[in-house]
């Protein structure tokens, strides 16, 4: 069994589809019409690069080019995390906080799934480690993105409970105790709902890739355990590390509160 090639044709059929996007957007007025096409532009463009991209980094299988690729990912979901958040810290502080956790987040736990787990001789193939990486970036950047905004945005919603707090000489974690464990439980939210939803509600994507490419469906699924593994483990551990960081940078050594180490609500 091998996979069916789509042509010009089939995807002009499949972009069909987004006229609908496009007439409950005029319809409703909701004036999303130019963001729809440029994002969809985007999309294609960015996909179609990618494709070119990986079948060149695929052949020359080098370490470096490989560790090139995925430093580029996560550069790019550090400035995506940046972006989906309302209330943000000042300066680059914001970025690295992102950044900085999907990069030690990313690099263990993709190491640790194609290395101990799947075992290819190199062990840094790249027709393995970026996809993997990236599946991993993916929903562990929505995970901090979450964690993060919600954190901030309840600091300055519950401004005077935490500081009353911090005045009858509760340390600064516990002064920010609530605030943080719904930051974590939001920011872990999306992945446990995925899991529930996995092969009953939906059937995942890299399951589906690998079926359409025409693996047997038990592999495939064997596969798509593993990676969703993964990922809650990822995600797991970037929500923790990005929310206890965000605590430390929203108070100081004298457990005071730091909102004025954000930006203005955007």
């Amino acid at each position: 069994m091998t996979y069916i090639d789509l042509s010009v044709w089939d995807l002009a059929l499949a972009a069909a589809l987004i006229l609908l996007n496009a007439a409950i957007s005029w319809g409703f007025h909701l004036g999303l019409g130019r963001t729809l096409a440029f994002n969809t532009l985007r999309m294609v463009l960015q996909l179609a690069l990618i494709g070119y991209v990986l079948g060149w980094i695929f052949a020359q299988s080098n370490p470096l080019w490989t560790a090139l690729i995925a430093a580029i990912m996560i550069a790019v979901a550090g400035y995506e995390i940046r972006a989906r958040q309302s209330r943000r810290f000042t300066g680059f502080t914001s970025y690295l906080l992102g950044s900085g956790t999907l990069l030690f987040v990313g690099t263990l736990t993709t190491i640790y799934a194609v290395a101990a787990i799947i075992g290819p001789n190199p062990w840094y193939d790249p027709r393995y480690i970026l996809p993997i990486l990236g599946m991993v970036l993916g929903n562990t950047m929505t995970g901090i993105a979450l964690t993060l905004n919600t954190l901030t945005e309840s600091a300055a919603r519950d401004r005077a409970a935490i500081e009353a707090r911090l005045s009858l000489g509760h340390s600064r974690f516990t002064a920010l105790s609530e605030t943080l464990r719904q930051a974590l439980r939001t920011g872990t939210m999306p992945i446990l709902n995925a899991m529930a939803a996995s092969g009953v509600v939906s059937l995942p994507g890299m399951m589906t890739g690998q079926i359409l490419a025409g693996l047997d469906p038990i592999e495939a699924a064997k596969y798509q355990i593993m990676i969703m593994f993964i990922i809650a483990g990822a995600t797991a551990l970037g929500v923790v590390i990005a929310g206890y960081a965000a605590a430390l940078l929203l108070s100081d050594n004298r457990h005071r509160l730091r909102l004025d180490r954000l930006e203005k609500e955007a």
